[in-house]
């Protein structure tokens, strides 16, 4: 697999500003690119773009991942894409911020492979060493989820890759191949996250690294954990969490409970539109059977899990959800807020009333939490921040 850093494509749309600034003429117009976007309101949020299709070397952003690395710096992740389909001989591209979202320096092209597609980016942050890590899968030219076969290689096999970034995601490691550590002999696809991973912090399986996936064939998904505990260097994959149906777990995110449990909330595909949800009771590698939760209704779509790292005694964890909180559509942006392990979310407040739909969230230093989502029929990728006080001023239920 080619890597491919720091370099922006052309044709698709202008040239981004990092081409520009490279250029011997054209610095004022680079300057100007790289001014902060004009910001939007909603329901007091100060929401800018980060990335805008057509713009950048790129016909389309999709599919949005962030992480805070522990030097502060948000890391915004992205397919780009020469069109609206999935595999559109999608690029892993970043742009990193170092002042809480305010402004966001050029576009960096993280991963290529040629005409292949690349998806699902999904990264880490290691709490002990700070290095950052990124999954992602390939499709080879032509290649769809419901077209790809079972198989460690060849070219109708999707792979699983990760690279990692030591410097705050200025570089990145050549790419490694997982697809023998990572796919059962069954599967078709792969797909990480997409959104984050997590290191569990308690219990007897502290320090173990959780990336969420699913595998396919196409209409039989099933919901797993990755883990690996030296630190990445090796990973294995957990059991798929038992489904009854009707409906499978597909695009899916995990967040760890006070007691070092793991609290899996994915995608309803073909059931009801209510999100599934399991625990696992040993760091991943197994886990209960999948329940549709009631609280949490979706159009199906990817939605975003995160346990808030700022809110006082182990505890008293509080949980973050966030996603497009409409059966009809893929609108209505709404992040909610759970103090029992995410049985009930009493706590919720609209985001974007708009087309909301793929979304991430990061903690940040100050204890404010980043988004970056998907709006406005995927036309853009923008991000806003917002604080517990603000969110405990949205609607309570009793």
């Amino acid at each position: 697999m080619r890597l491919h850093q720091h370099r922006i494509r052309r044709g698709h749309g202008r040239p981004g500003a990092g081409f520009l600034a490279r250029t011997g003429g054209g610095l004022l117009v680079a300057a100007l690119l790289l001014a902060p976007a004009p910001a939007d309101t909603a329901n007091g949020l100060s929401i800018s773009d980060v990335f805008i299709g057509q713009q950048e070397g790129f016909a389309v952003y999709r599919i949005p991942a962030l992480v805070t690395t522990q030097r502060g710096t948000l890391l915004a992740f992205a397919e780009g894409r020469e069109g609206m389909g999935d595999q559109s001989q999608n690029q892993i591209v970043l742009k990193r911020s170092t002042d809480r979202g305010a402004s966001w320096l050029p576009l960096q092209l993280v991963a290529a492979d040629g005409a292949s597609s690349l998806n699902n980016p999904q990264a880490l942050v290691m709490g002990r060493t700070g290095r950052v890590l990124l999954m992602y899968q390939r499709y080879p030219p032509g290649r769809r989820e419901h077209n790809v076969v079972p198989g460690l290689t060849g070219t109708n096999v999707c792979t699983s890759w990760i690279t990692q970034s030591d410097d705050d995601g200025v570089s990145w490691s050549a790419p490694r191949d997982l697809t023998v550590q990572l796919k059962r002999a069954t599967a078709t696809s792969l797909a990480s996250g997409p959104g984050i991973g997590i290191e569990l912090r308690r219990g007897p399986h502290a320090g173990r690294l959780i990336m969420p996936f699913n595998e396919g064939p196409a209409g039989k998904w099933r919901v797993f954990a990755a883990f690996s505990d030296d630190g990445g260097a090796t990973w294995k994959s957990g059991d798929p969490a038992p489904n009854a149906g009707p409906g499978h777990g597909n695009e899916v995110q995990m967040a760890e409970l006070d007691d070092g449990a793991v609290l899996l909330n994915a995608r309803n595909q073909d059931g009801a539109k209510l999100r599934k949800v399991a625990t696992s009771r040993d760091g991943g590698a197994t886990w209960s059977p999948l329940a549709d939760d009631p609280h949490l209704q979706e159009p199906v779509c990817q939605a975003s899990l995160l346990r808030h790292p700022n809110t006082g005694a182990a505890s008293n964890a509080v949980l973050l959800f966030c996603n497009p909180a409409s059966q009809r559509g893929r609108t209505n942006g709404v992040v909610r807020l759970s103090r029992d392990a995410g049985r009930t979310w009493p706590v919720s407040r609209v985001i974007y009333p708009g087309s909301f739909a793929y979304s991430c969230m990061a903690p940040l230093p100050d204890g404010s939490v980043a988004l970056l989502f998907e709006r406005d029929n995927c036309s853009r990728i923008a991000f806003c921040r917002f604080t517990p006080a603000w969110l405990a001023g949205g609607t309570e239920q009793p």
